[in-house]
């Protein structure tokens, strides 16, 4: 009886198992199609993107030289047999088919009794046409350095800030941690117009200061998260390190960051993603074009190139590709980080 009950429940935790396998997986391709069709799209030819019915693999209509002129390959029925002619001339319904590899064999046949073959084509050129077509390098390099520092800043201020809250003890601490916590409740639309005014008047307006500098000055998400995992490191290293002789600096340098690790690697790869991806404020303090971010560029670069979908979407690619392939590279280190700060703290 025993037995038939461990079978039983072994069985059930085998189809639950199985059944969340099917549901993860049709989740994933529904979120994975939009990242597919903007690849495939990004190899096609002009022509092709939009194809109707949709062609998830990039193919065109094969073409042969035929007396210097280029004509289109179909499969055409042939006194009973399926042959491979181009199509020469098209009058009405009616085409005149040539054997390519004998141009006098030709035949007089309905055009609406062939099928058109086609052949995969991948259009590699597109991506460096993109880049051609827009200064995307200009548009990279001032997106490497809001990313660049704007990490550095959030890194160093966050962690600082987070220090204080989670190892000091003051009259009223609790309460100036529940205020930072308050301004996520703030959406950043209220504070748009002084921010505005402010830089504006130190003249940082259509400069790269306000997307870096702002970071500088820490952010309630991440404290919040680093003061959590710093709480759950145990106090008992800070007195054995004050016994040493070691500052709270030197506490915090060398005992508490290197056992942070995990939480500083996802606070550093959110930081990245949303410095990368941050379309709202360079459209607000980012007027020139050569102060351009990617996110602006591409909005840019899709208002004059909207009928050529295949420049786009490489374009798209590109940009989208950095932040895939960094949490691909990070993943298990961003997993730990949240998992360790979310239990622990």
């Amino acid at each position: 009886m025993k037995d038939n009950r461990i079978k039983s429940k072994k069985a059930t935790n085998r189809l639950e198992t199985i059944i969340s396998l099917i549901i993860l997986s049709i989740g994933v391709i529904i979120i994975s199609i939009p990242l597919l069709w903007m690849v495939s799209s990004s190899l096609k030819g002009k022509n092709a993107v939009n194809t109707f019915p949709p062609q998830w693999i990039p193919r065109e209509p094969l073409k042969v030289q035929v007396d210097g002129r280029n004509c289109y390959m179909y499969e055409i029925p042939i006194n009973g047999t399926v042959r491979q002619m181009a199509l020469y001339k098209k009058e009405g319904p009616t085409g005149t088919f040539v054997n390519p590899e004998d141009p006098t064999e030709r035949y007089e046949l309905p055009v609406g009794d062939g099928k058109r073959i086609t052949q995969i084509k991948l259009h590699w050129e597109n991506f460096s046409l993109a880049l051609q077509a827009a200064p995307f390098g200009r548009y990279a390099l001032n997106t490497l350095l809001i990313v660049v520092f704007g990490t550095l800043g959030t890194l160093l201020s966050c962690t600082i800030v987070a220090y204080g809250f989670a190892r000091f003890r003051a009259p009223g601490l609790n309460w100036l941690f529940l205020i930072l916590l308050a301004t996520v409740m703030l959406p950043p639309q209220v504070t748009l117009i002084p921010t505005f005014i402010i830089f504006s008047r130190i003249h940082w307006y259509d400069t790269l200061y306000p997307l870096i500098i702002p970071t500088f000055f820490a952010n309630a998400w991440d404290v919040f998260m680093l003061r959590q995992f710093f709480m759950s490191l145990p106090r008992e290293l800070d007195e054995a390190a004050i016994i040493d002789g070691c500052s709270y600096w030197c506490i915090l340098w060398k005992i508490i960051v290197p056992q942070s690790f995990p939480a500083l690697a996802t606070v550093t790869i959110f930081s990245m993603l949303y410095a990368w991806n941050d379309f709202y404020e360079p459209l607000i303090y980012l007027q020139s074009p050569r102060h351009w971010t990617l996110a602006l560029g591409l909005q840019g670069f899709n208002a004059l190139y909207t009928k050529q979908g295949h420049l786009l979407m490489a374009a798209s690619l590109m940009m989208a590709l950095p932040p895939i392939i960094t949490f691909f590279l990070a993943q298990r280190i961003f997993i730990q980080g949240v998992v360790v700060s979310g239990i622990k703290g």
